[in-house]
């Protein structure tokens, strides 16, 4: 693969790193939830949030996050309540379920991961840990 900065090489990176990210999206406890969901979900998991700040968080409009949030809402899986400090707003938490989930999902993922890098070999996984802070830098911009 030519890793220069021509376009293709470009491209072809940038396919591959897709490429390994839908691998591991593609390992989830639940197929019917969406990866916009799964994401919430993610996001609940360290804190409550608004409706509006996850929306800005997925990138998604308000609307969009509704529907995300209605779903995950009727599965079970989040709670809508009103914000302690304005009952006009709500604040949105994960349920124990949707902690289960998503803890599954991690599980999957963490497994398919480390079957895939068990079969590198030294040289290959040494390849792969040195570009982790620019992966790192990527994913943070």
């Amino acid at each position: 693969m030519n890793m220069g900065t021509d376009a293709t090489g470009d491209d072809e990176l940038r396919v591959l790193i897709q490429r390994v990210a839908r691998r591991i999206r593609n390992n989830r406890s639940d197929d019917a939830l969406s990866d916009s969901q799964l994401g919430v979900l993610f996001h609940l998991e360290i804190d409550d949030h608004s409706p509006t700040e996850l929306a800005a968080q997925e990138r998604v409009t308000p609307p969009s996050m509704n529907r995300t949030l209605n779903g995950l809402e009727q599965a079970g899986l989040i709670h809508r309540r009103p914000a302690d400090d304005d009952a006009r707003r709500v604040r949105v938490s994960i349920t124990p379920a949707g902690l289960a989930h998503i803890a599954q999902t991690r599980a999957l993922r963490t497994a398919w991961f480390s079957q895939q890098l068990a079969g590198l070999t030294p040289q290959e996984r040494r390849a792969l840990e040195a570009v982790t802070p620019v992966l790192r830098s990527l994913a943070d911009s």
